[in-house]
């Protein structure tokens, strides 16, 4: 079984910044593409960025330019540095990994982290 925790979450006020964390543990091989998703109260989870093992990107319109994700594989952990924040970012945060254990690639969530950002 694979377990994410998220981290860094919290209220900041419009124009700041937050930097999430996601840790990857227990009982796998190999981490393949990990990423960010957001839900915003009564909206559906959407993408917001993802990376894949060697390190290639992809973002949500709404965020290019002011969010990075980034990863360390050897802290099978991943970053989501978001600045310029608006109120519209503001969701609850929550981490995506697929891992694979026993020769079999699984799609794991983390429990979320809220971020709020003020007007």
């Amino acid at each position: 079984q694979v377990q994410l925790v998220e981290s860094g979450g919290g209220l900041v006020q419009a124009g700041g910044s937050l930097r999430l964390s996601c840790v990857a543990s227990g009982r796998f091989s190999s981490i393949g593409i990990m990423a960010w998703y957001r839900q915003a109260r009564g909206t559906n989870r959407e993408l917001v960025a993802h990376i894949s093992s060697f390190g290639s990107t992809k973002y949500a319109d709404s965020v290019k330019g002011r969010f990075t994700i980034s990863r360390d594989n050897a802290k099978n952990t991943v970053y989501l540095q978001m600045n310029s924040l608006k109120p519209e970012d503001t969701a609850v945060y929550y981490c995506n990994a697929d891992a694979r254990a026993d020769d079999r690639l699984r799609n794991y969530w983390g429990q979320g982290t809220q971020v709020t950002v003020s007007s």
